[in-house]
């Protein structure tokens, strides 16, 4: 199967990708928020329960990993690789190693991993997964962010991307702006246009295949401290357009975070996104999808709160929240699907 068949069965199958590689810092800062003692134990019952969730590969194409999830073991014996593979969902691997404070940058912030990166790919490889992914951290705010940081950055999603294909692995390109902020609809137009064309020449400068590449961006939306929030069609059009100002035809598909908001408003906001994208004048040449995190597990995770016995609605709610997402792909969203059961 060559990268391009990959990345087609990742975008093209009107599902979406489940993002649960969160780091361990970041796992654990969860698990405490529900008012666990966070460990390794309880970081693997929480991610066995969203792999072995019922049904999950109607919704779910592909599933991003983490070092420590990859080589553990689900509470049947089989991997957390096997499970995922059964369900029908590609298994695949986070391998940056964070984004720490750019020398001479302040503010701003430079993704680490790049050493060393060509041999852990070829190991995750021979782990079963089948693509792989990069997250850049670009700060919005007063004189951010710099040239140098939006072109360094670029430049390691380049590498990271020839690495990965050489690997014979999809790389996912994720180039995030932080949506935390207070900057505005414009703003975000402005700045995001400017990351995804130097994104794409460094993409270009590096030889790198677009049909076998899935880039993840973020929607072009208000900051949340914003004081003007636009409506979600706004919002959908601002995407859409910025999208087809920058994005290659040849790129693989376009799998969108969810970057803080609720579940509820990114599957709005996605739903009004692919019914833009559909139309006469404004149709994208490639297939878009989602790739949530916290988006789809954030009301599992407080239902199941650690104990066995939840486990059960835990997955409910996240199937739930998957289907929403899915449910926005194929135009079949709508706000009473929260009331309604899974």
């Amino acid at each position: 199967m060559t990268l391009s068949d990959i990345a087609r069965k990742l975008v093209g199958q009107r599902k979406g990708l489940l993002a649960m590689d969160e780091s361990t810092t970041t796992c654990n800062r969860r698990l405490e928020s529900i008012g666990l003692l966070p460990n390794a134990e309880l970081r693997r019952d929480w991610r066995d329960l969203i792999v072995s969730t019922p049904n999950l590969g109607r919704c779910i194409s592909g599933a991003i990993l983490v070092d420590e999830t990859i080589r553990e073991t689900a509470r049947d014996g089989r991997s957390f690789v096997a499970v995922l593979e059964e369900a029908g969902i590609i298994p695949g691997i986070k391998v940056d190693l964070g984004a720490e404070e750019m020398a001479a940058f302040p503010g701003e912030k430079i993704t680490e991993g790049l050493d060393g990166l060509r041999g852990r790919l070829a190991d995750y490889a021979v782990l079963g997964t089948r693509f792989a992914k990069w997250r850049a951290v670009i700060s919005v705010g007063k004189d951010l962010p710099s040239r140098g940081a939006i072109e360094a950055n670029a430049h390691a999603l380049a590498r990271f991307a020839a690495l990965c294909q050489e690997a014979g692995l999809v790389p996912i390109v994720e180039p995030e702006l932080l949506m935390t902020g207070d900057d505005t609809l414009e703003d975000c137009d402005r700045t995001t246009e400017l990351v995804l064309r130097t994104v794409f020449e460094q993409l270009r400068v590096g030889r790198v295949a677009l049909d076998g590449l899935i880039l993840k961006p973020n929607m072009v939306s208000p900051g949340l401290k914003c004081p003007i929030q636009t409506p979600v069609e706004a919002v959908a059009q601002a995407t859409v357009q910025c999208l087809l100002r920058t994005v290659p035809a040849d790129v693989a598909g376009v799998a969108f975070l969810s970057g803080g908001q609720t579940g509820e408003l990114a599957s709005a906001r996605l739903m009004a996104i692919n019914r833009i994208a559909s139309r006469p004048g404004s149709s994208t040449p490639w297939p878009l999808t989602f790739s949530f995190a916290r988006a789809i597990q954030w009301p599992a995770l407080q239902i199941w709160a650690g104990r066995d016995e939840n486990v059960w609605r835990a997955q409910v709610a996240l199937f739930k929240r998957a289907n929403c997402s899915r449910a926005a792909l194929i135009g079949e969203y709508d706000a009473e699907m929260e009331l309604r059961s899974a």
